[in-house]
């Protein structure tokens, strides 16, 4: 598996976006492409498209921790 995963794009679906990326952070349980995360810092609080990113995080569950 591991020779697979060396020659072949390993994607991830963001949660923002929601299309499948190669790059990107690891937010708990969630994936975000790089794309979405610099456009996210860029976007000014007042835009109508920061309420979308708000919006696609609140998919996000922090993980529970058992002890």
């Amino acid at each position: 598996m591991s020779s697979f995963l060396a020659h072949n794009h390993y994607e991830e679906t963001c949660v923002i976006c929601e299309n499948l990326k190669p790059k990107g952070i690891h937010l708990y349980t969630s994936f975000i492409c790089t794309e979405c995360e610099n456009d996210l810092i860029q976007t000014d609080t007042n835009n109508p498209k920061y309420k979308y990113f708000l919006k696609q995080l609140k998919k996000i569950t922090t993980p529970e921790i058992f002890s």
